[in-house]
C-alpha cells in the first residue's frame, strides 16, 4: 500500500508539471518546413537573434523555402532566428571560421565590428528613408563598398534587410529639444550611438535589449531609442505611450555569409542562391513599409501619440551630429561616405 500511495503522489505532482510543460508553446511552431530538408546536398546554416514575427527577421524563413524549390531541394538553409545559436560576437566569429555559414546581423554591430565601411548605414540622416534604402541597395557606387568591406575577412554582405524607422519611445511627451534633455534614453550598444547622443547633449545609457523591459516599468530609463515597429511588437509601448518620430536611422539586418561556403557551390546552385537572396530581401523591404504602417496605426488605435520636431529642432539635431558624421566617415574612408551623401542626397 505505501508503494501505491508513493507512486500516486508522485503521479500527482508530475501532472501539473507535465501540463505546463504542453501549454508551454514553441514560439517557431509556425514556421517549420513544409518539406523534408534530409535530402539536400548543401546546409547553409544561418543565425539571427530576433523573432520572425518582424518582416525583417521572417526574410530567412521566406529564403529557405525560395532556395529549396528554385534548387529542386539541393540547397537547404537552415535558419535559427531567436538567438538559437548564440549572441552576434560569437556567432560572427563563428561565421568568421566557417562552423555557421551565415547570420543577418544587426547594422549596429556589423558597422562596428565587421568593417567600417557599413558603419555608414548606421550615422544619423543618412540612410534615413525607406526609398533611400532602396537606393543604396540597388546603386553600385555604394552598395559594392558595403558588400565587399569585410571581403579581406572572409565575409561578404549579400543584401539586406529592415525592421523600420528609429525614433524615440517616451513616457513623457517629447514634443521639442527642451522636453528631449529631461529624458534618461536607453541606447544600442554601439560607440556611434554614444557620439551621436553626446553630440545632440541628451542623457543616454547603454544596455542590453533584454534588461529594457524591467528599466521602463522601473523608471531606471524614462526613454528608448529604437524603431515603432520593434516598439509595439515587444509591448513597449504599454508603458511609453508616446513616440517622437526621428526618423534618423532604418534598423537594418546585414546578410553576412562565409565566403568560403559560398565559392564551395557550383556556379548554377551559386547563381540561383544569390538571386533569391537578392528578391527576397526586396521584397521583405516592401514588407517592412507595410509592416511599419500597420504597426504604427495600431499603436495609434491603442492610444500612443505620434509627434513630430519643428523643422527648427530636426536641423539643429543634423547641424549637431555633422561633427559625428565626419568623425565616423574618417574611419570608414572620406570618399566612400561623400558618394553616399550624394548618390542619396543626404
Amino acid at each position: 500500500m505505501k508503494k501505491i500511495f508513493a507512486l500516486l503522489l508522485i503521479l500527482a505532482l508530475s501532472l501539473p508539471v507535465m501540463a505546463l510543460a504542453e501549454e508551454k508553446e514553441d514560439p517557431l511552431a509556425a514556421y517549420k518546413p513544409a518539406f523534408d530538408p534530409s535530402g539536400a546536398k548543401y546546409t547553409y546554416l544561418l543565425s539571427n537573434l530576433s523573432h520572425p514575427v518582424i518582416e525583417g527577421v521572417r526574410a530567412g524563413y521566406r529564403i529557405r523555402d525560395k532556395v529549396w524549390e528554385a534548387t529542386n531541394g539541393q540547397i537547404y538553409v537552415d535558419y535559427r532566428p531567436l538567438r538559437q545559436l548564440g549572441g552576434e560576437k560569437d556567432v560572427y566569429n563563428k561565421v568568421k571560421m566557417g562552423a555557421i555559414h551565415g547570420m543577418l546581423s544587426s547594422s549596429i554591430f556589423a558597422g562596428g565590428n565587421v568593417a567600417n565601411e557599413m558603419g555608414v548605414v548606421n550615422l544619423p540622416y543618412i540612410v534615413d528613408t525607406f526609398d533611400k534604402l532602396d537606393t543604396f541597395r540597388n546603386t553600385p557606387e555604394t552598395w559594392e563598398p558595403f558588400a565587399n568591406a569585410a571581403a579581406n575577412k572572409g565575409i561578404l554582405a549579400i543584401d539586406i534587410t529592415n525592421y523600420g524607422l528609429y525614433g524615440w519611445a517616451t513616457n513623457e511627451p517629447v514634443r521639442n529639444l527642451a522636453d528631449a534633455k529631461k529624458v534618461l534614453f536607453r541606447v544600442g550598444e554601439a560607440p556611434v550611438n554614444a557620439d551621436i547622443y553626446k553630440s545632440w547633449g541628451l542623457q543616454f545609457t547603454v544596455m542590453p535589449w533584454g534588461d529594457v523591459p524591467q528599466a521602463l516599468q522601473t523608471g531606471v530609463i524614462t526613454g528608448l531609442d529604437h524603431t515603432a515597429i520593434v516598439c509595439n511588437i515587444t509591448k513597449k509601448f504599454n508603458i511609453s505611450k508616446n513616440f517622437t518620430e526621428l526618423n534618423y536611422a532604418q534598423g537594418l539586418f546585414v546578410h553576412l555569409i562565409n565566403k568560403r561556403w559560398l565559392d564551395k557551390l557550383p556556379a548554377d546552385l551559386r547563381e540561383t542562391f544569390l538571386k533569391v537572396v537578392q528578391e527576397e530581401s526586396a521584397n521583405t523591404r516592401d514588407l517592412t513599409r507595410k509592416q511599419h504602417e500597420a504597426q504604427v496605426a495600431a499603436a495609434k488605435e491603442a492610444g500612443v501619440e505620434f509627434i513630430q520636431l519643428s523643422d527648427e529642432d530636426l536641423a539643429e539635431l543634423k547641424k549637431a551630429a555633422e561633427p559625428v558624421i565626419e568623425e565616423w566617415g574618417q574611419k570608414m574612408r572620406p570618399e566612400y561616405l561623400a558618394t553616399v551623401r550624394a548618390k542619396l542626397g543626404s
